[in-house]
């Protein structure tokens, strides 16, 4: 792999290494698991911050807890919020077997999730399991994929992701990081940070 932009990647890594690496102790911290999982559920193709609004009001009104209809507060703050209304309720209805999925180590933990949890692919999982401690695992959105293209560590931005292109670029990702010396979940932050200018989940 020849990549190219490293010694201007660990500058700006240097920039922001202290507030990502606190954001990353964050999650260590997160006890709230299922409005976590919550949150990863309604991303798909959405607004985050629109997300998170959504979960906090869920949150507020006990939706682990109680039985009400969650597509008023979903509507306005995520897409295809009917089908994501009928996710969340099935992730409430079987968290006690979700959460034993989370003593196992991230890849397997993962792998248990994308099979049993409707809603959530690869990359919400890995978003899932990362803001919730874990580490070591590629969350592929757009912005990373869009910057290991243009870091060439991919050669092309794929059109969809199976979990054979996942796990490739996961790899590929992995040896990236390895080369650039900053950690893959801190450069997934890094990422972010250089795209939105903002570190958030």
């Amino acid at each position: 792999m020849v990549v190219k932009g490293v010694k201007e990647l660990r500058k700006e890594y240097f920039k922001r290494k202290s507030l990502i690496k606190k954001r990353l102790n964050e999650f260590k911290k997160n006890k709230d698991i299922f409005y976590e999982l919550c949150f990863c559920i309604l991303t798909p193709q959405s607004n985050a911050k629109k997300c998170y609004e959504a979960v906090r009001i869920l949150k507020e009104k006990d939706f682990l807890n109680k039985d009400f209809d969650v597509k008023p507060v979903l509507r306005t703050r995520t897409r295809f919020y009917k089908n994501k209304a009928k996710y969340l309720a099935l992730a409430k209805n079987n968290f006690s077997e979700i959460r034993k999925y989370l003593d196992k180590t991230g890849f397997e933990a993962r792998e248990d999730l994308v099979k049993n949890v409707k809603g959530i692919s690869y990359k919400e999982t890995s978003h899932y399991l990362r803001n919730t401690g874990y580490r070591n695992l590629a969350i592929l959105d757009r912005h990373i994929l869009k910057n290991l293209h243009k870091h060439n560590v991919i050669e092309i931005l794929p059109k969809h992701l199976n979990k054979k292109i996942y796990l490739d670029i996961e790899r590929r990702f992995a040896l990236f990081s390895k080369i650039a010396k900053i950690p893959m979940d801190e450069l997934d932050l890094l990422f972010w940070s250089i795209e939105t200018g903002r570190i958030f989940r």
